[in-house]
């Protein structure tokens, strides 16, 4: 007797409608203003305003992360009790290092991104604003 084979599912293709909303926002964006597609001093003055406050929120957050981690060290030098203390029997150290550290960059990834698209709005409206 022969068995019948099933026959493997249909292939599905998925698409993003989300990821591709975006980009006809981005294409009418350009659309919206010449001073961004041509070169001109408006369109540079806008978009280096945009490079520099990403790059400024990005120097800060930095900052967050270099204070918040790099000082661990430090704190274990001043106070050498924080050092050897111990939670429910691992060391404090250990704890926030391997456990905290975590939480913590990923709170400051969710914060940058929250900030640079804050900022990419409002460039954006200032961009589409009506002229007066």
């Amino acid at each position: 007797m022969a068995t019948k084979r099933a026959q493997p599912p249909t292939r599905t293709r998925v698409v993003l409608g989300e990821l591709r909303q975006r980009r006809s926002a981005g294409e009418r964006l350009a659309g919206d203003r010449v001073e961004l597609s041509e070169p001109s001093g408006v369109g540079d003055a806008l978009v280096r305003g945009l490079v520099r406050a990403q790059l400024v929120l990005a120097l800060r957050l930095t900052l967050v992360v270099a204070v918040g981690l790099g000082g661990l060290p430090l704190l274990f030098v001043v106070a050498p009790a924080a050092g050897t203390a111990r939670v429910f029997g691992v060391n404090v150290p250990w704890l926030l290092l391997g456990l905290v550290a975590y939480p913590f960059l990923v709170a400051v990834g969710w914060a940058y991104v929250h900030l640079a698209e804050r900022n990419e709005q409002q460039f954006t409206a200032v961009v589409r604003r009506p002229e007066r």
